[in-house]
C-alpha cells in the first residue's frame, strides 16, 4: 500500500492522502483511492469525468455548488454530497463564504449497486442528520491511512460502509418526512402486510388511504428503499417459506393462499427471491 501526501497546499491544514490499493482490498474491500481535508484558502473548482471512482464530500463550513450531469445544487455547511465520477461534474466555492471540506474518493466491492440504491431514494445532494458521524468516519479514515496500520484496509472498508449507511439512511431519519405522511405510510405497510394474499393492486390501497397513486408509490419508495409491490411480493414469499417448511401442502395450493393466481409465477417469483425451488428449499429445511 502506497501513500502520498500532497504538499502544494497553502494551509498547514489542508490535507490529501492518495491510496494504491493491495490486490486483496480490490478484490474484496471498499478502498479509498484518496481522501483528505480542503480549507477555505486551498478550495480551486474541479471538473472531471469519465473518473473511475466514487466520491463522498462533507461541507464542513462556507459554501458552494456542485453540477452534475448538468443538473446544479447549492451546498452550504452540513451538506454531503454523493457522486459516481464518470459522469460529467463540477463542484466550486463560493468565493465569497469559501468552504472547509472533508472527502473520500472510494471504489472496490459494491460501490456500483450502494450508489445505484441511493439515487433511488435521494438526490446527490444530502443533509444527513447525523452530520458529525460522517465527519467523524473520514477523520478515522484519515487517521488511519496516515498511521499505515497494518490492518488499515480492513478498517477503512468498514469505515466506508459506516459512511454509505448513513448516507442510504438519510431519508428515513426523524425530521426528513412529515409526521403525518410516516403514519399514512406505516398504515399502508401494515396494510399489504394484513392483505397481501387478496388481490391488492395500487388502485385498491391508493383508493383505501385517500392518496394518489403517483404520490403513494413515490413517497413509499423514498422511505422503505422498496416499491409497494416489491413490498407485497416479498409478503407472499415469506409466506409461501413457511408453508413450504411447516405444512404439507402442495406448491399449487401454497401459491393460492400466498396470494399467486399462477402457480408458475409464485415458483419463478420463489426462485428469483431465493435462488432456489419451491421443492429444493422445502427439502433444504425439512430434511
Amino acid at each position: 500500500m502506497e501513500h502520498h501526501e500532497n504538499l502544494t497546499f497553502r494551509s498547514k491544514l489542508s490535507k490529501r492522502i492518495i491510496n494504491t490499493p493491495s490486490p486483496a482490498a480490490k478484490n474484496t474491500f471498499f478502498y479509498i483511492q484518496e481522501t483528505g481535508v480542503l480549507m477555505p484558502e486551498d478550495a480551486p473548482a474541479s471538473q472531471r469525468r469519465d473518473l473511475e471512482s466514487f466520491l463522498i464530500v462533507a461541507v464542513m463550513a462556507g459554501s458552494g455548488e456542485l453540477n452534475i450531469d448538468g443538473h446544479p445544487f447549492k451546498l452550504t455547511k452540513g451538506d454531503c454530497f454523493f457522486i459516481d465520477c464518470r459522469s460529467v461534474h463540477y463542484y466550486k466555492s463560493s468565493k465569497d463564504d469559501p468552504w472547509e471540506l472533508m472527502w473520500i474518493h472510494f471504489n472496490g466491492s459494491t460501490s456500483e449497486q450502494y450508489y445505484e440504491y441511493f439515487l433511488g431514494q435521494s438526490e446527490n445532494v444530502f443533509r444527513p442528520a447525523f452530520f458529525d458521524k460522517v465527519v467523524s468516519a473520514i477523520s478515522e479514515i484519515i487517521d488511519i491511512n496516515s498511521a499505515k496500520k497494518p490492518d488499515a484496509e480492513i478498517l477503512t472498508s468498514k469505515l466506508i460502509v459506516d459512511i454509505l449507511t448513513l448516507a442510504l439512511s438519510v431519508n428515513n431519519t426523524e425530521g426528513q418526512y412529515d409526521t403525518a405522511l410516516k403514519q399514512k405510510l406505516a398504515a399502508v405497510n401494515s396494510y399489504i402486510e394484513d392483505h397481501f394474499s387478496e388481490d391488492l393492486s395500487l388502485e385498491r390501497i391508493s383508493s383505501e388511504f385517500y392518496i394518489s397513486k403517483f404520490y403513494l408509490t413515490r413517497e413509499y419508495k423514498k422511505i422503505y428503499g422498496k416499491t409497494i409491490f416489491q413490498h407485497i411480493i416479498n409478503c407472499r414469499i415469506n409466506y409461501g417459506k413457511q408453508l413450504l417448511r411447516f405444512s404439507d401442502k402442495s406448491v399449487e395450493e401454497i401459491a393460492h393462499l400466498c396470494g399467486f393466481n399462477d402457480q408458475s409465477y409464485f415458483a419463478r417469483q420463489f426462485k428469483k427471491s431465493e435462488n432456489l425451488t419451491c421443492f429444493s428449499y422445502r427439502k433444504m429445511w425439512r430434511d
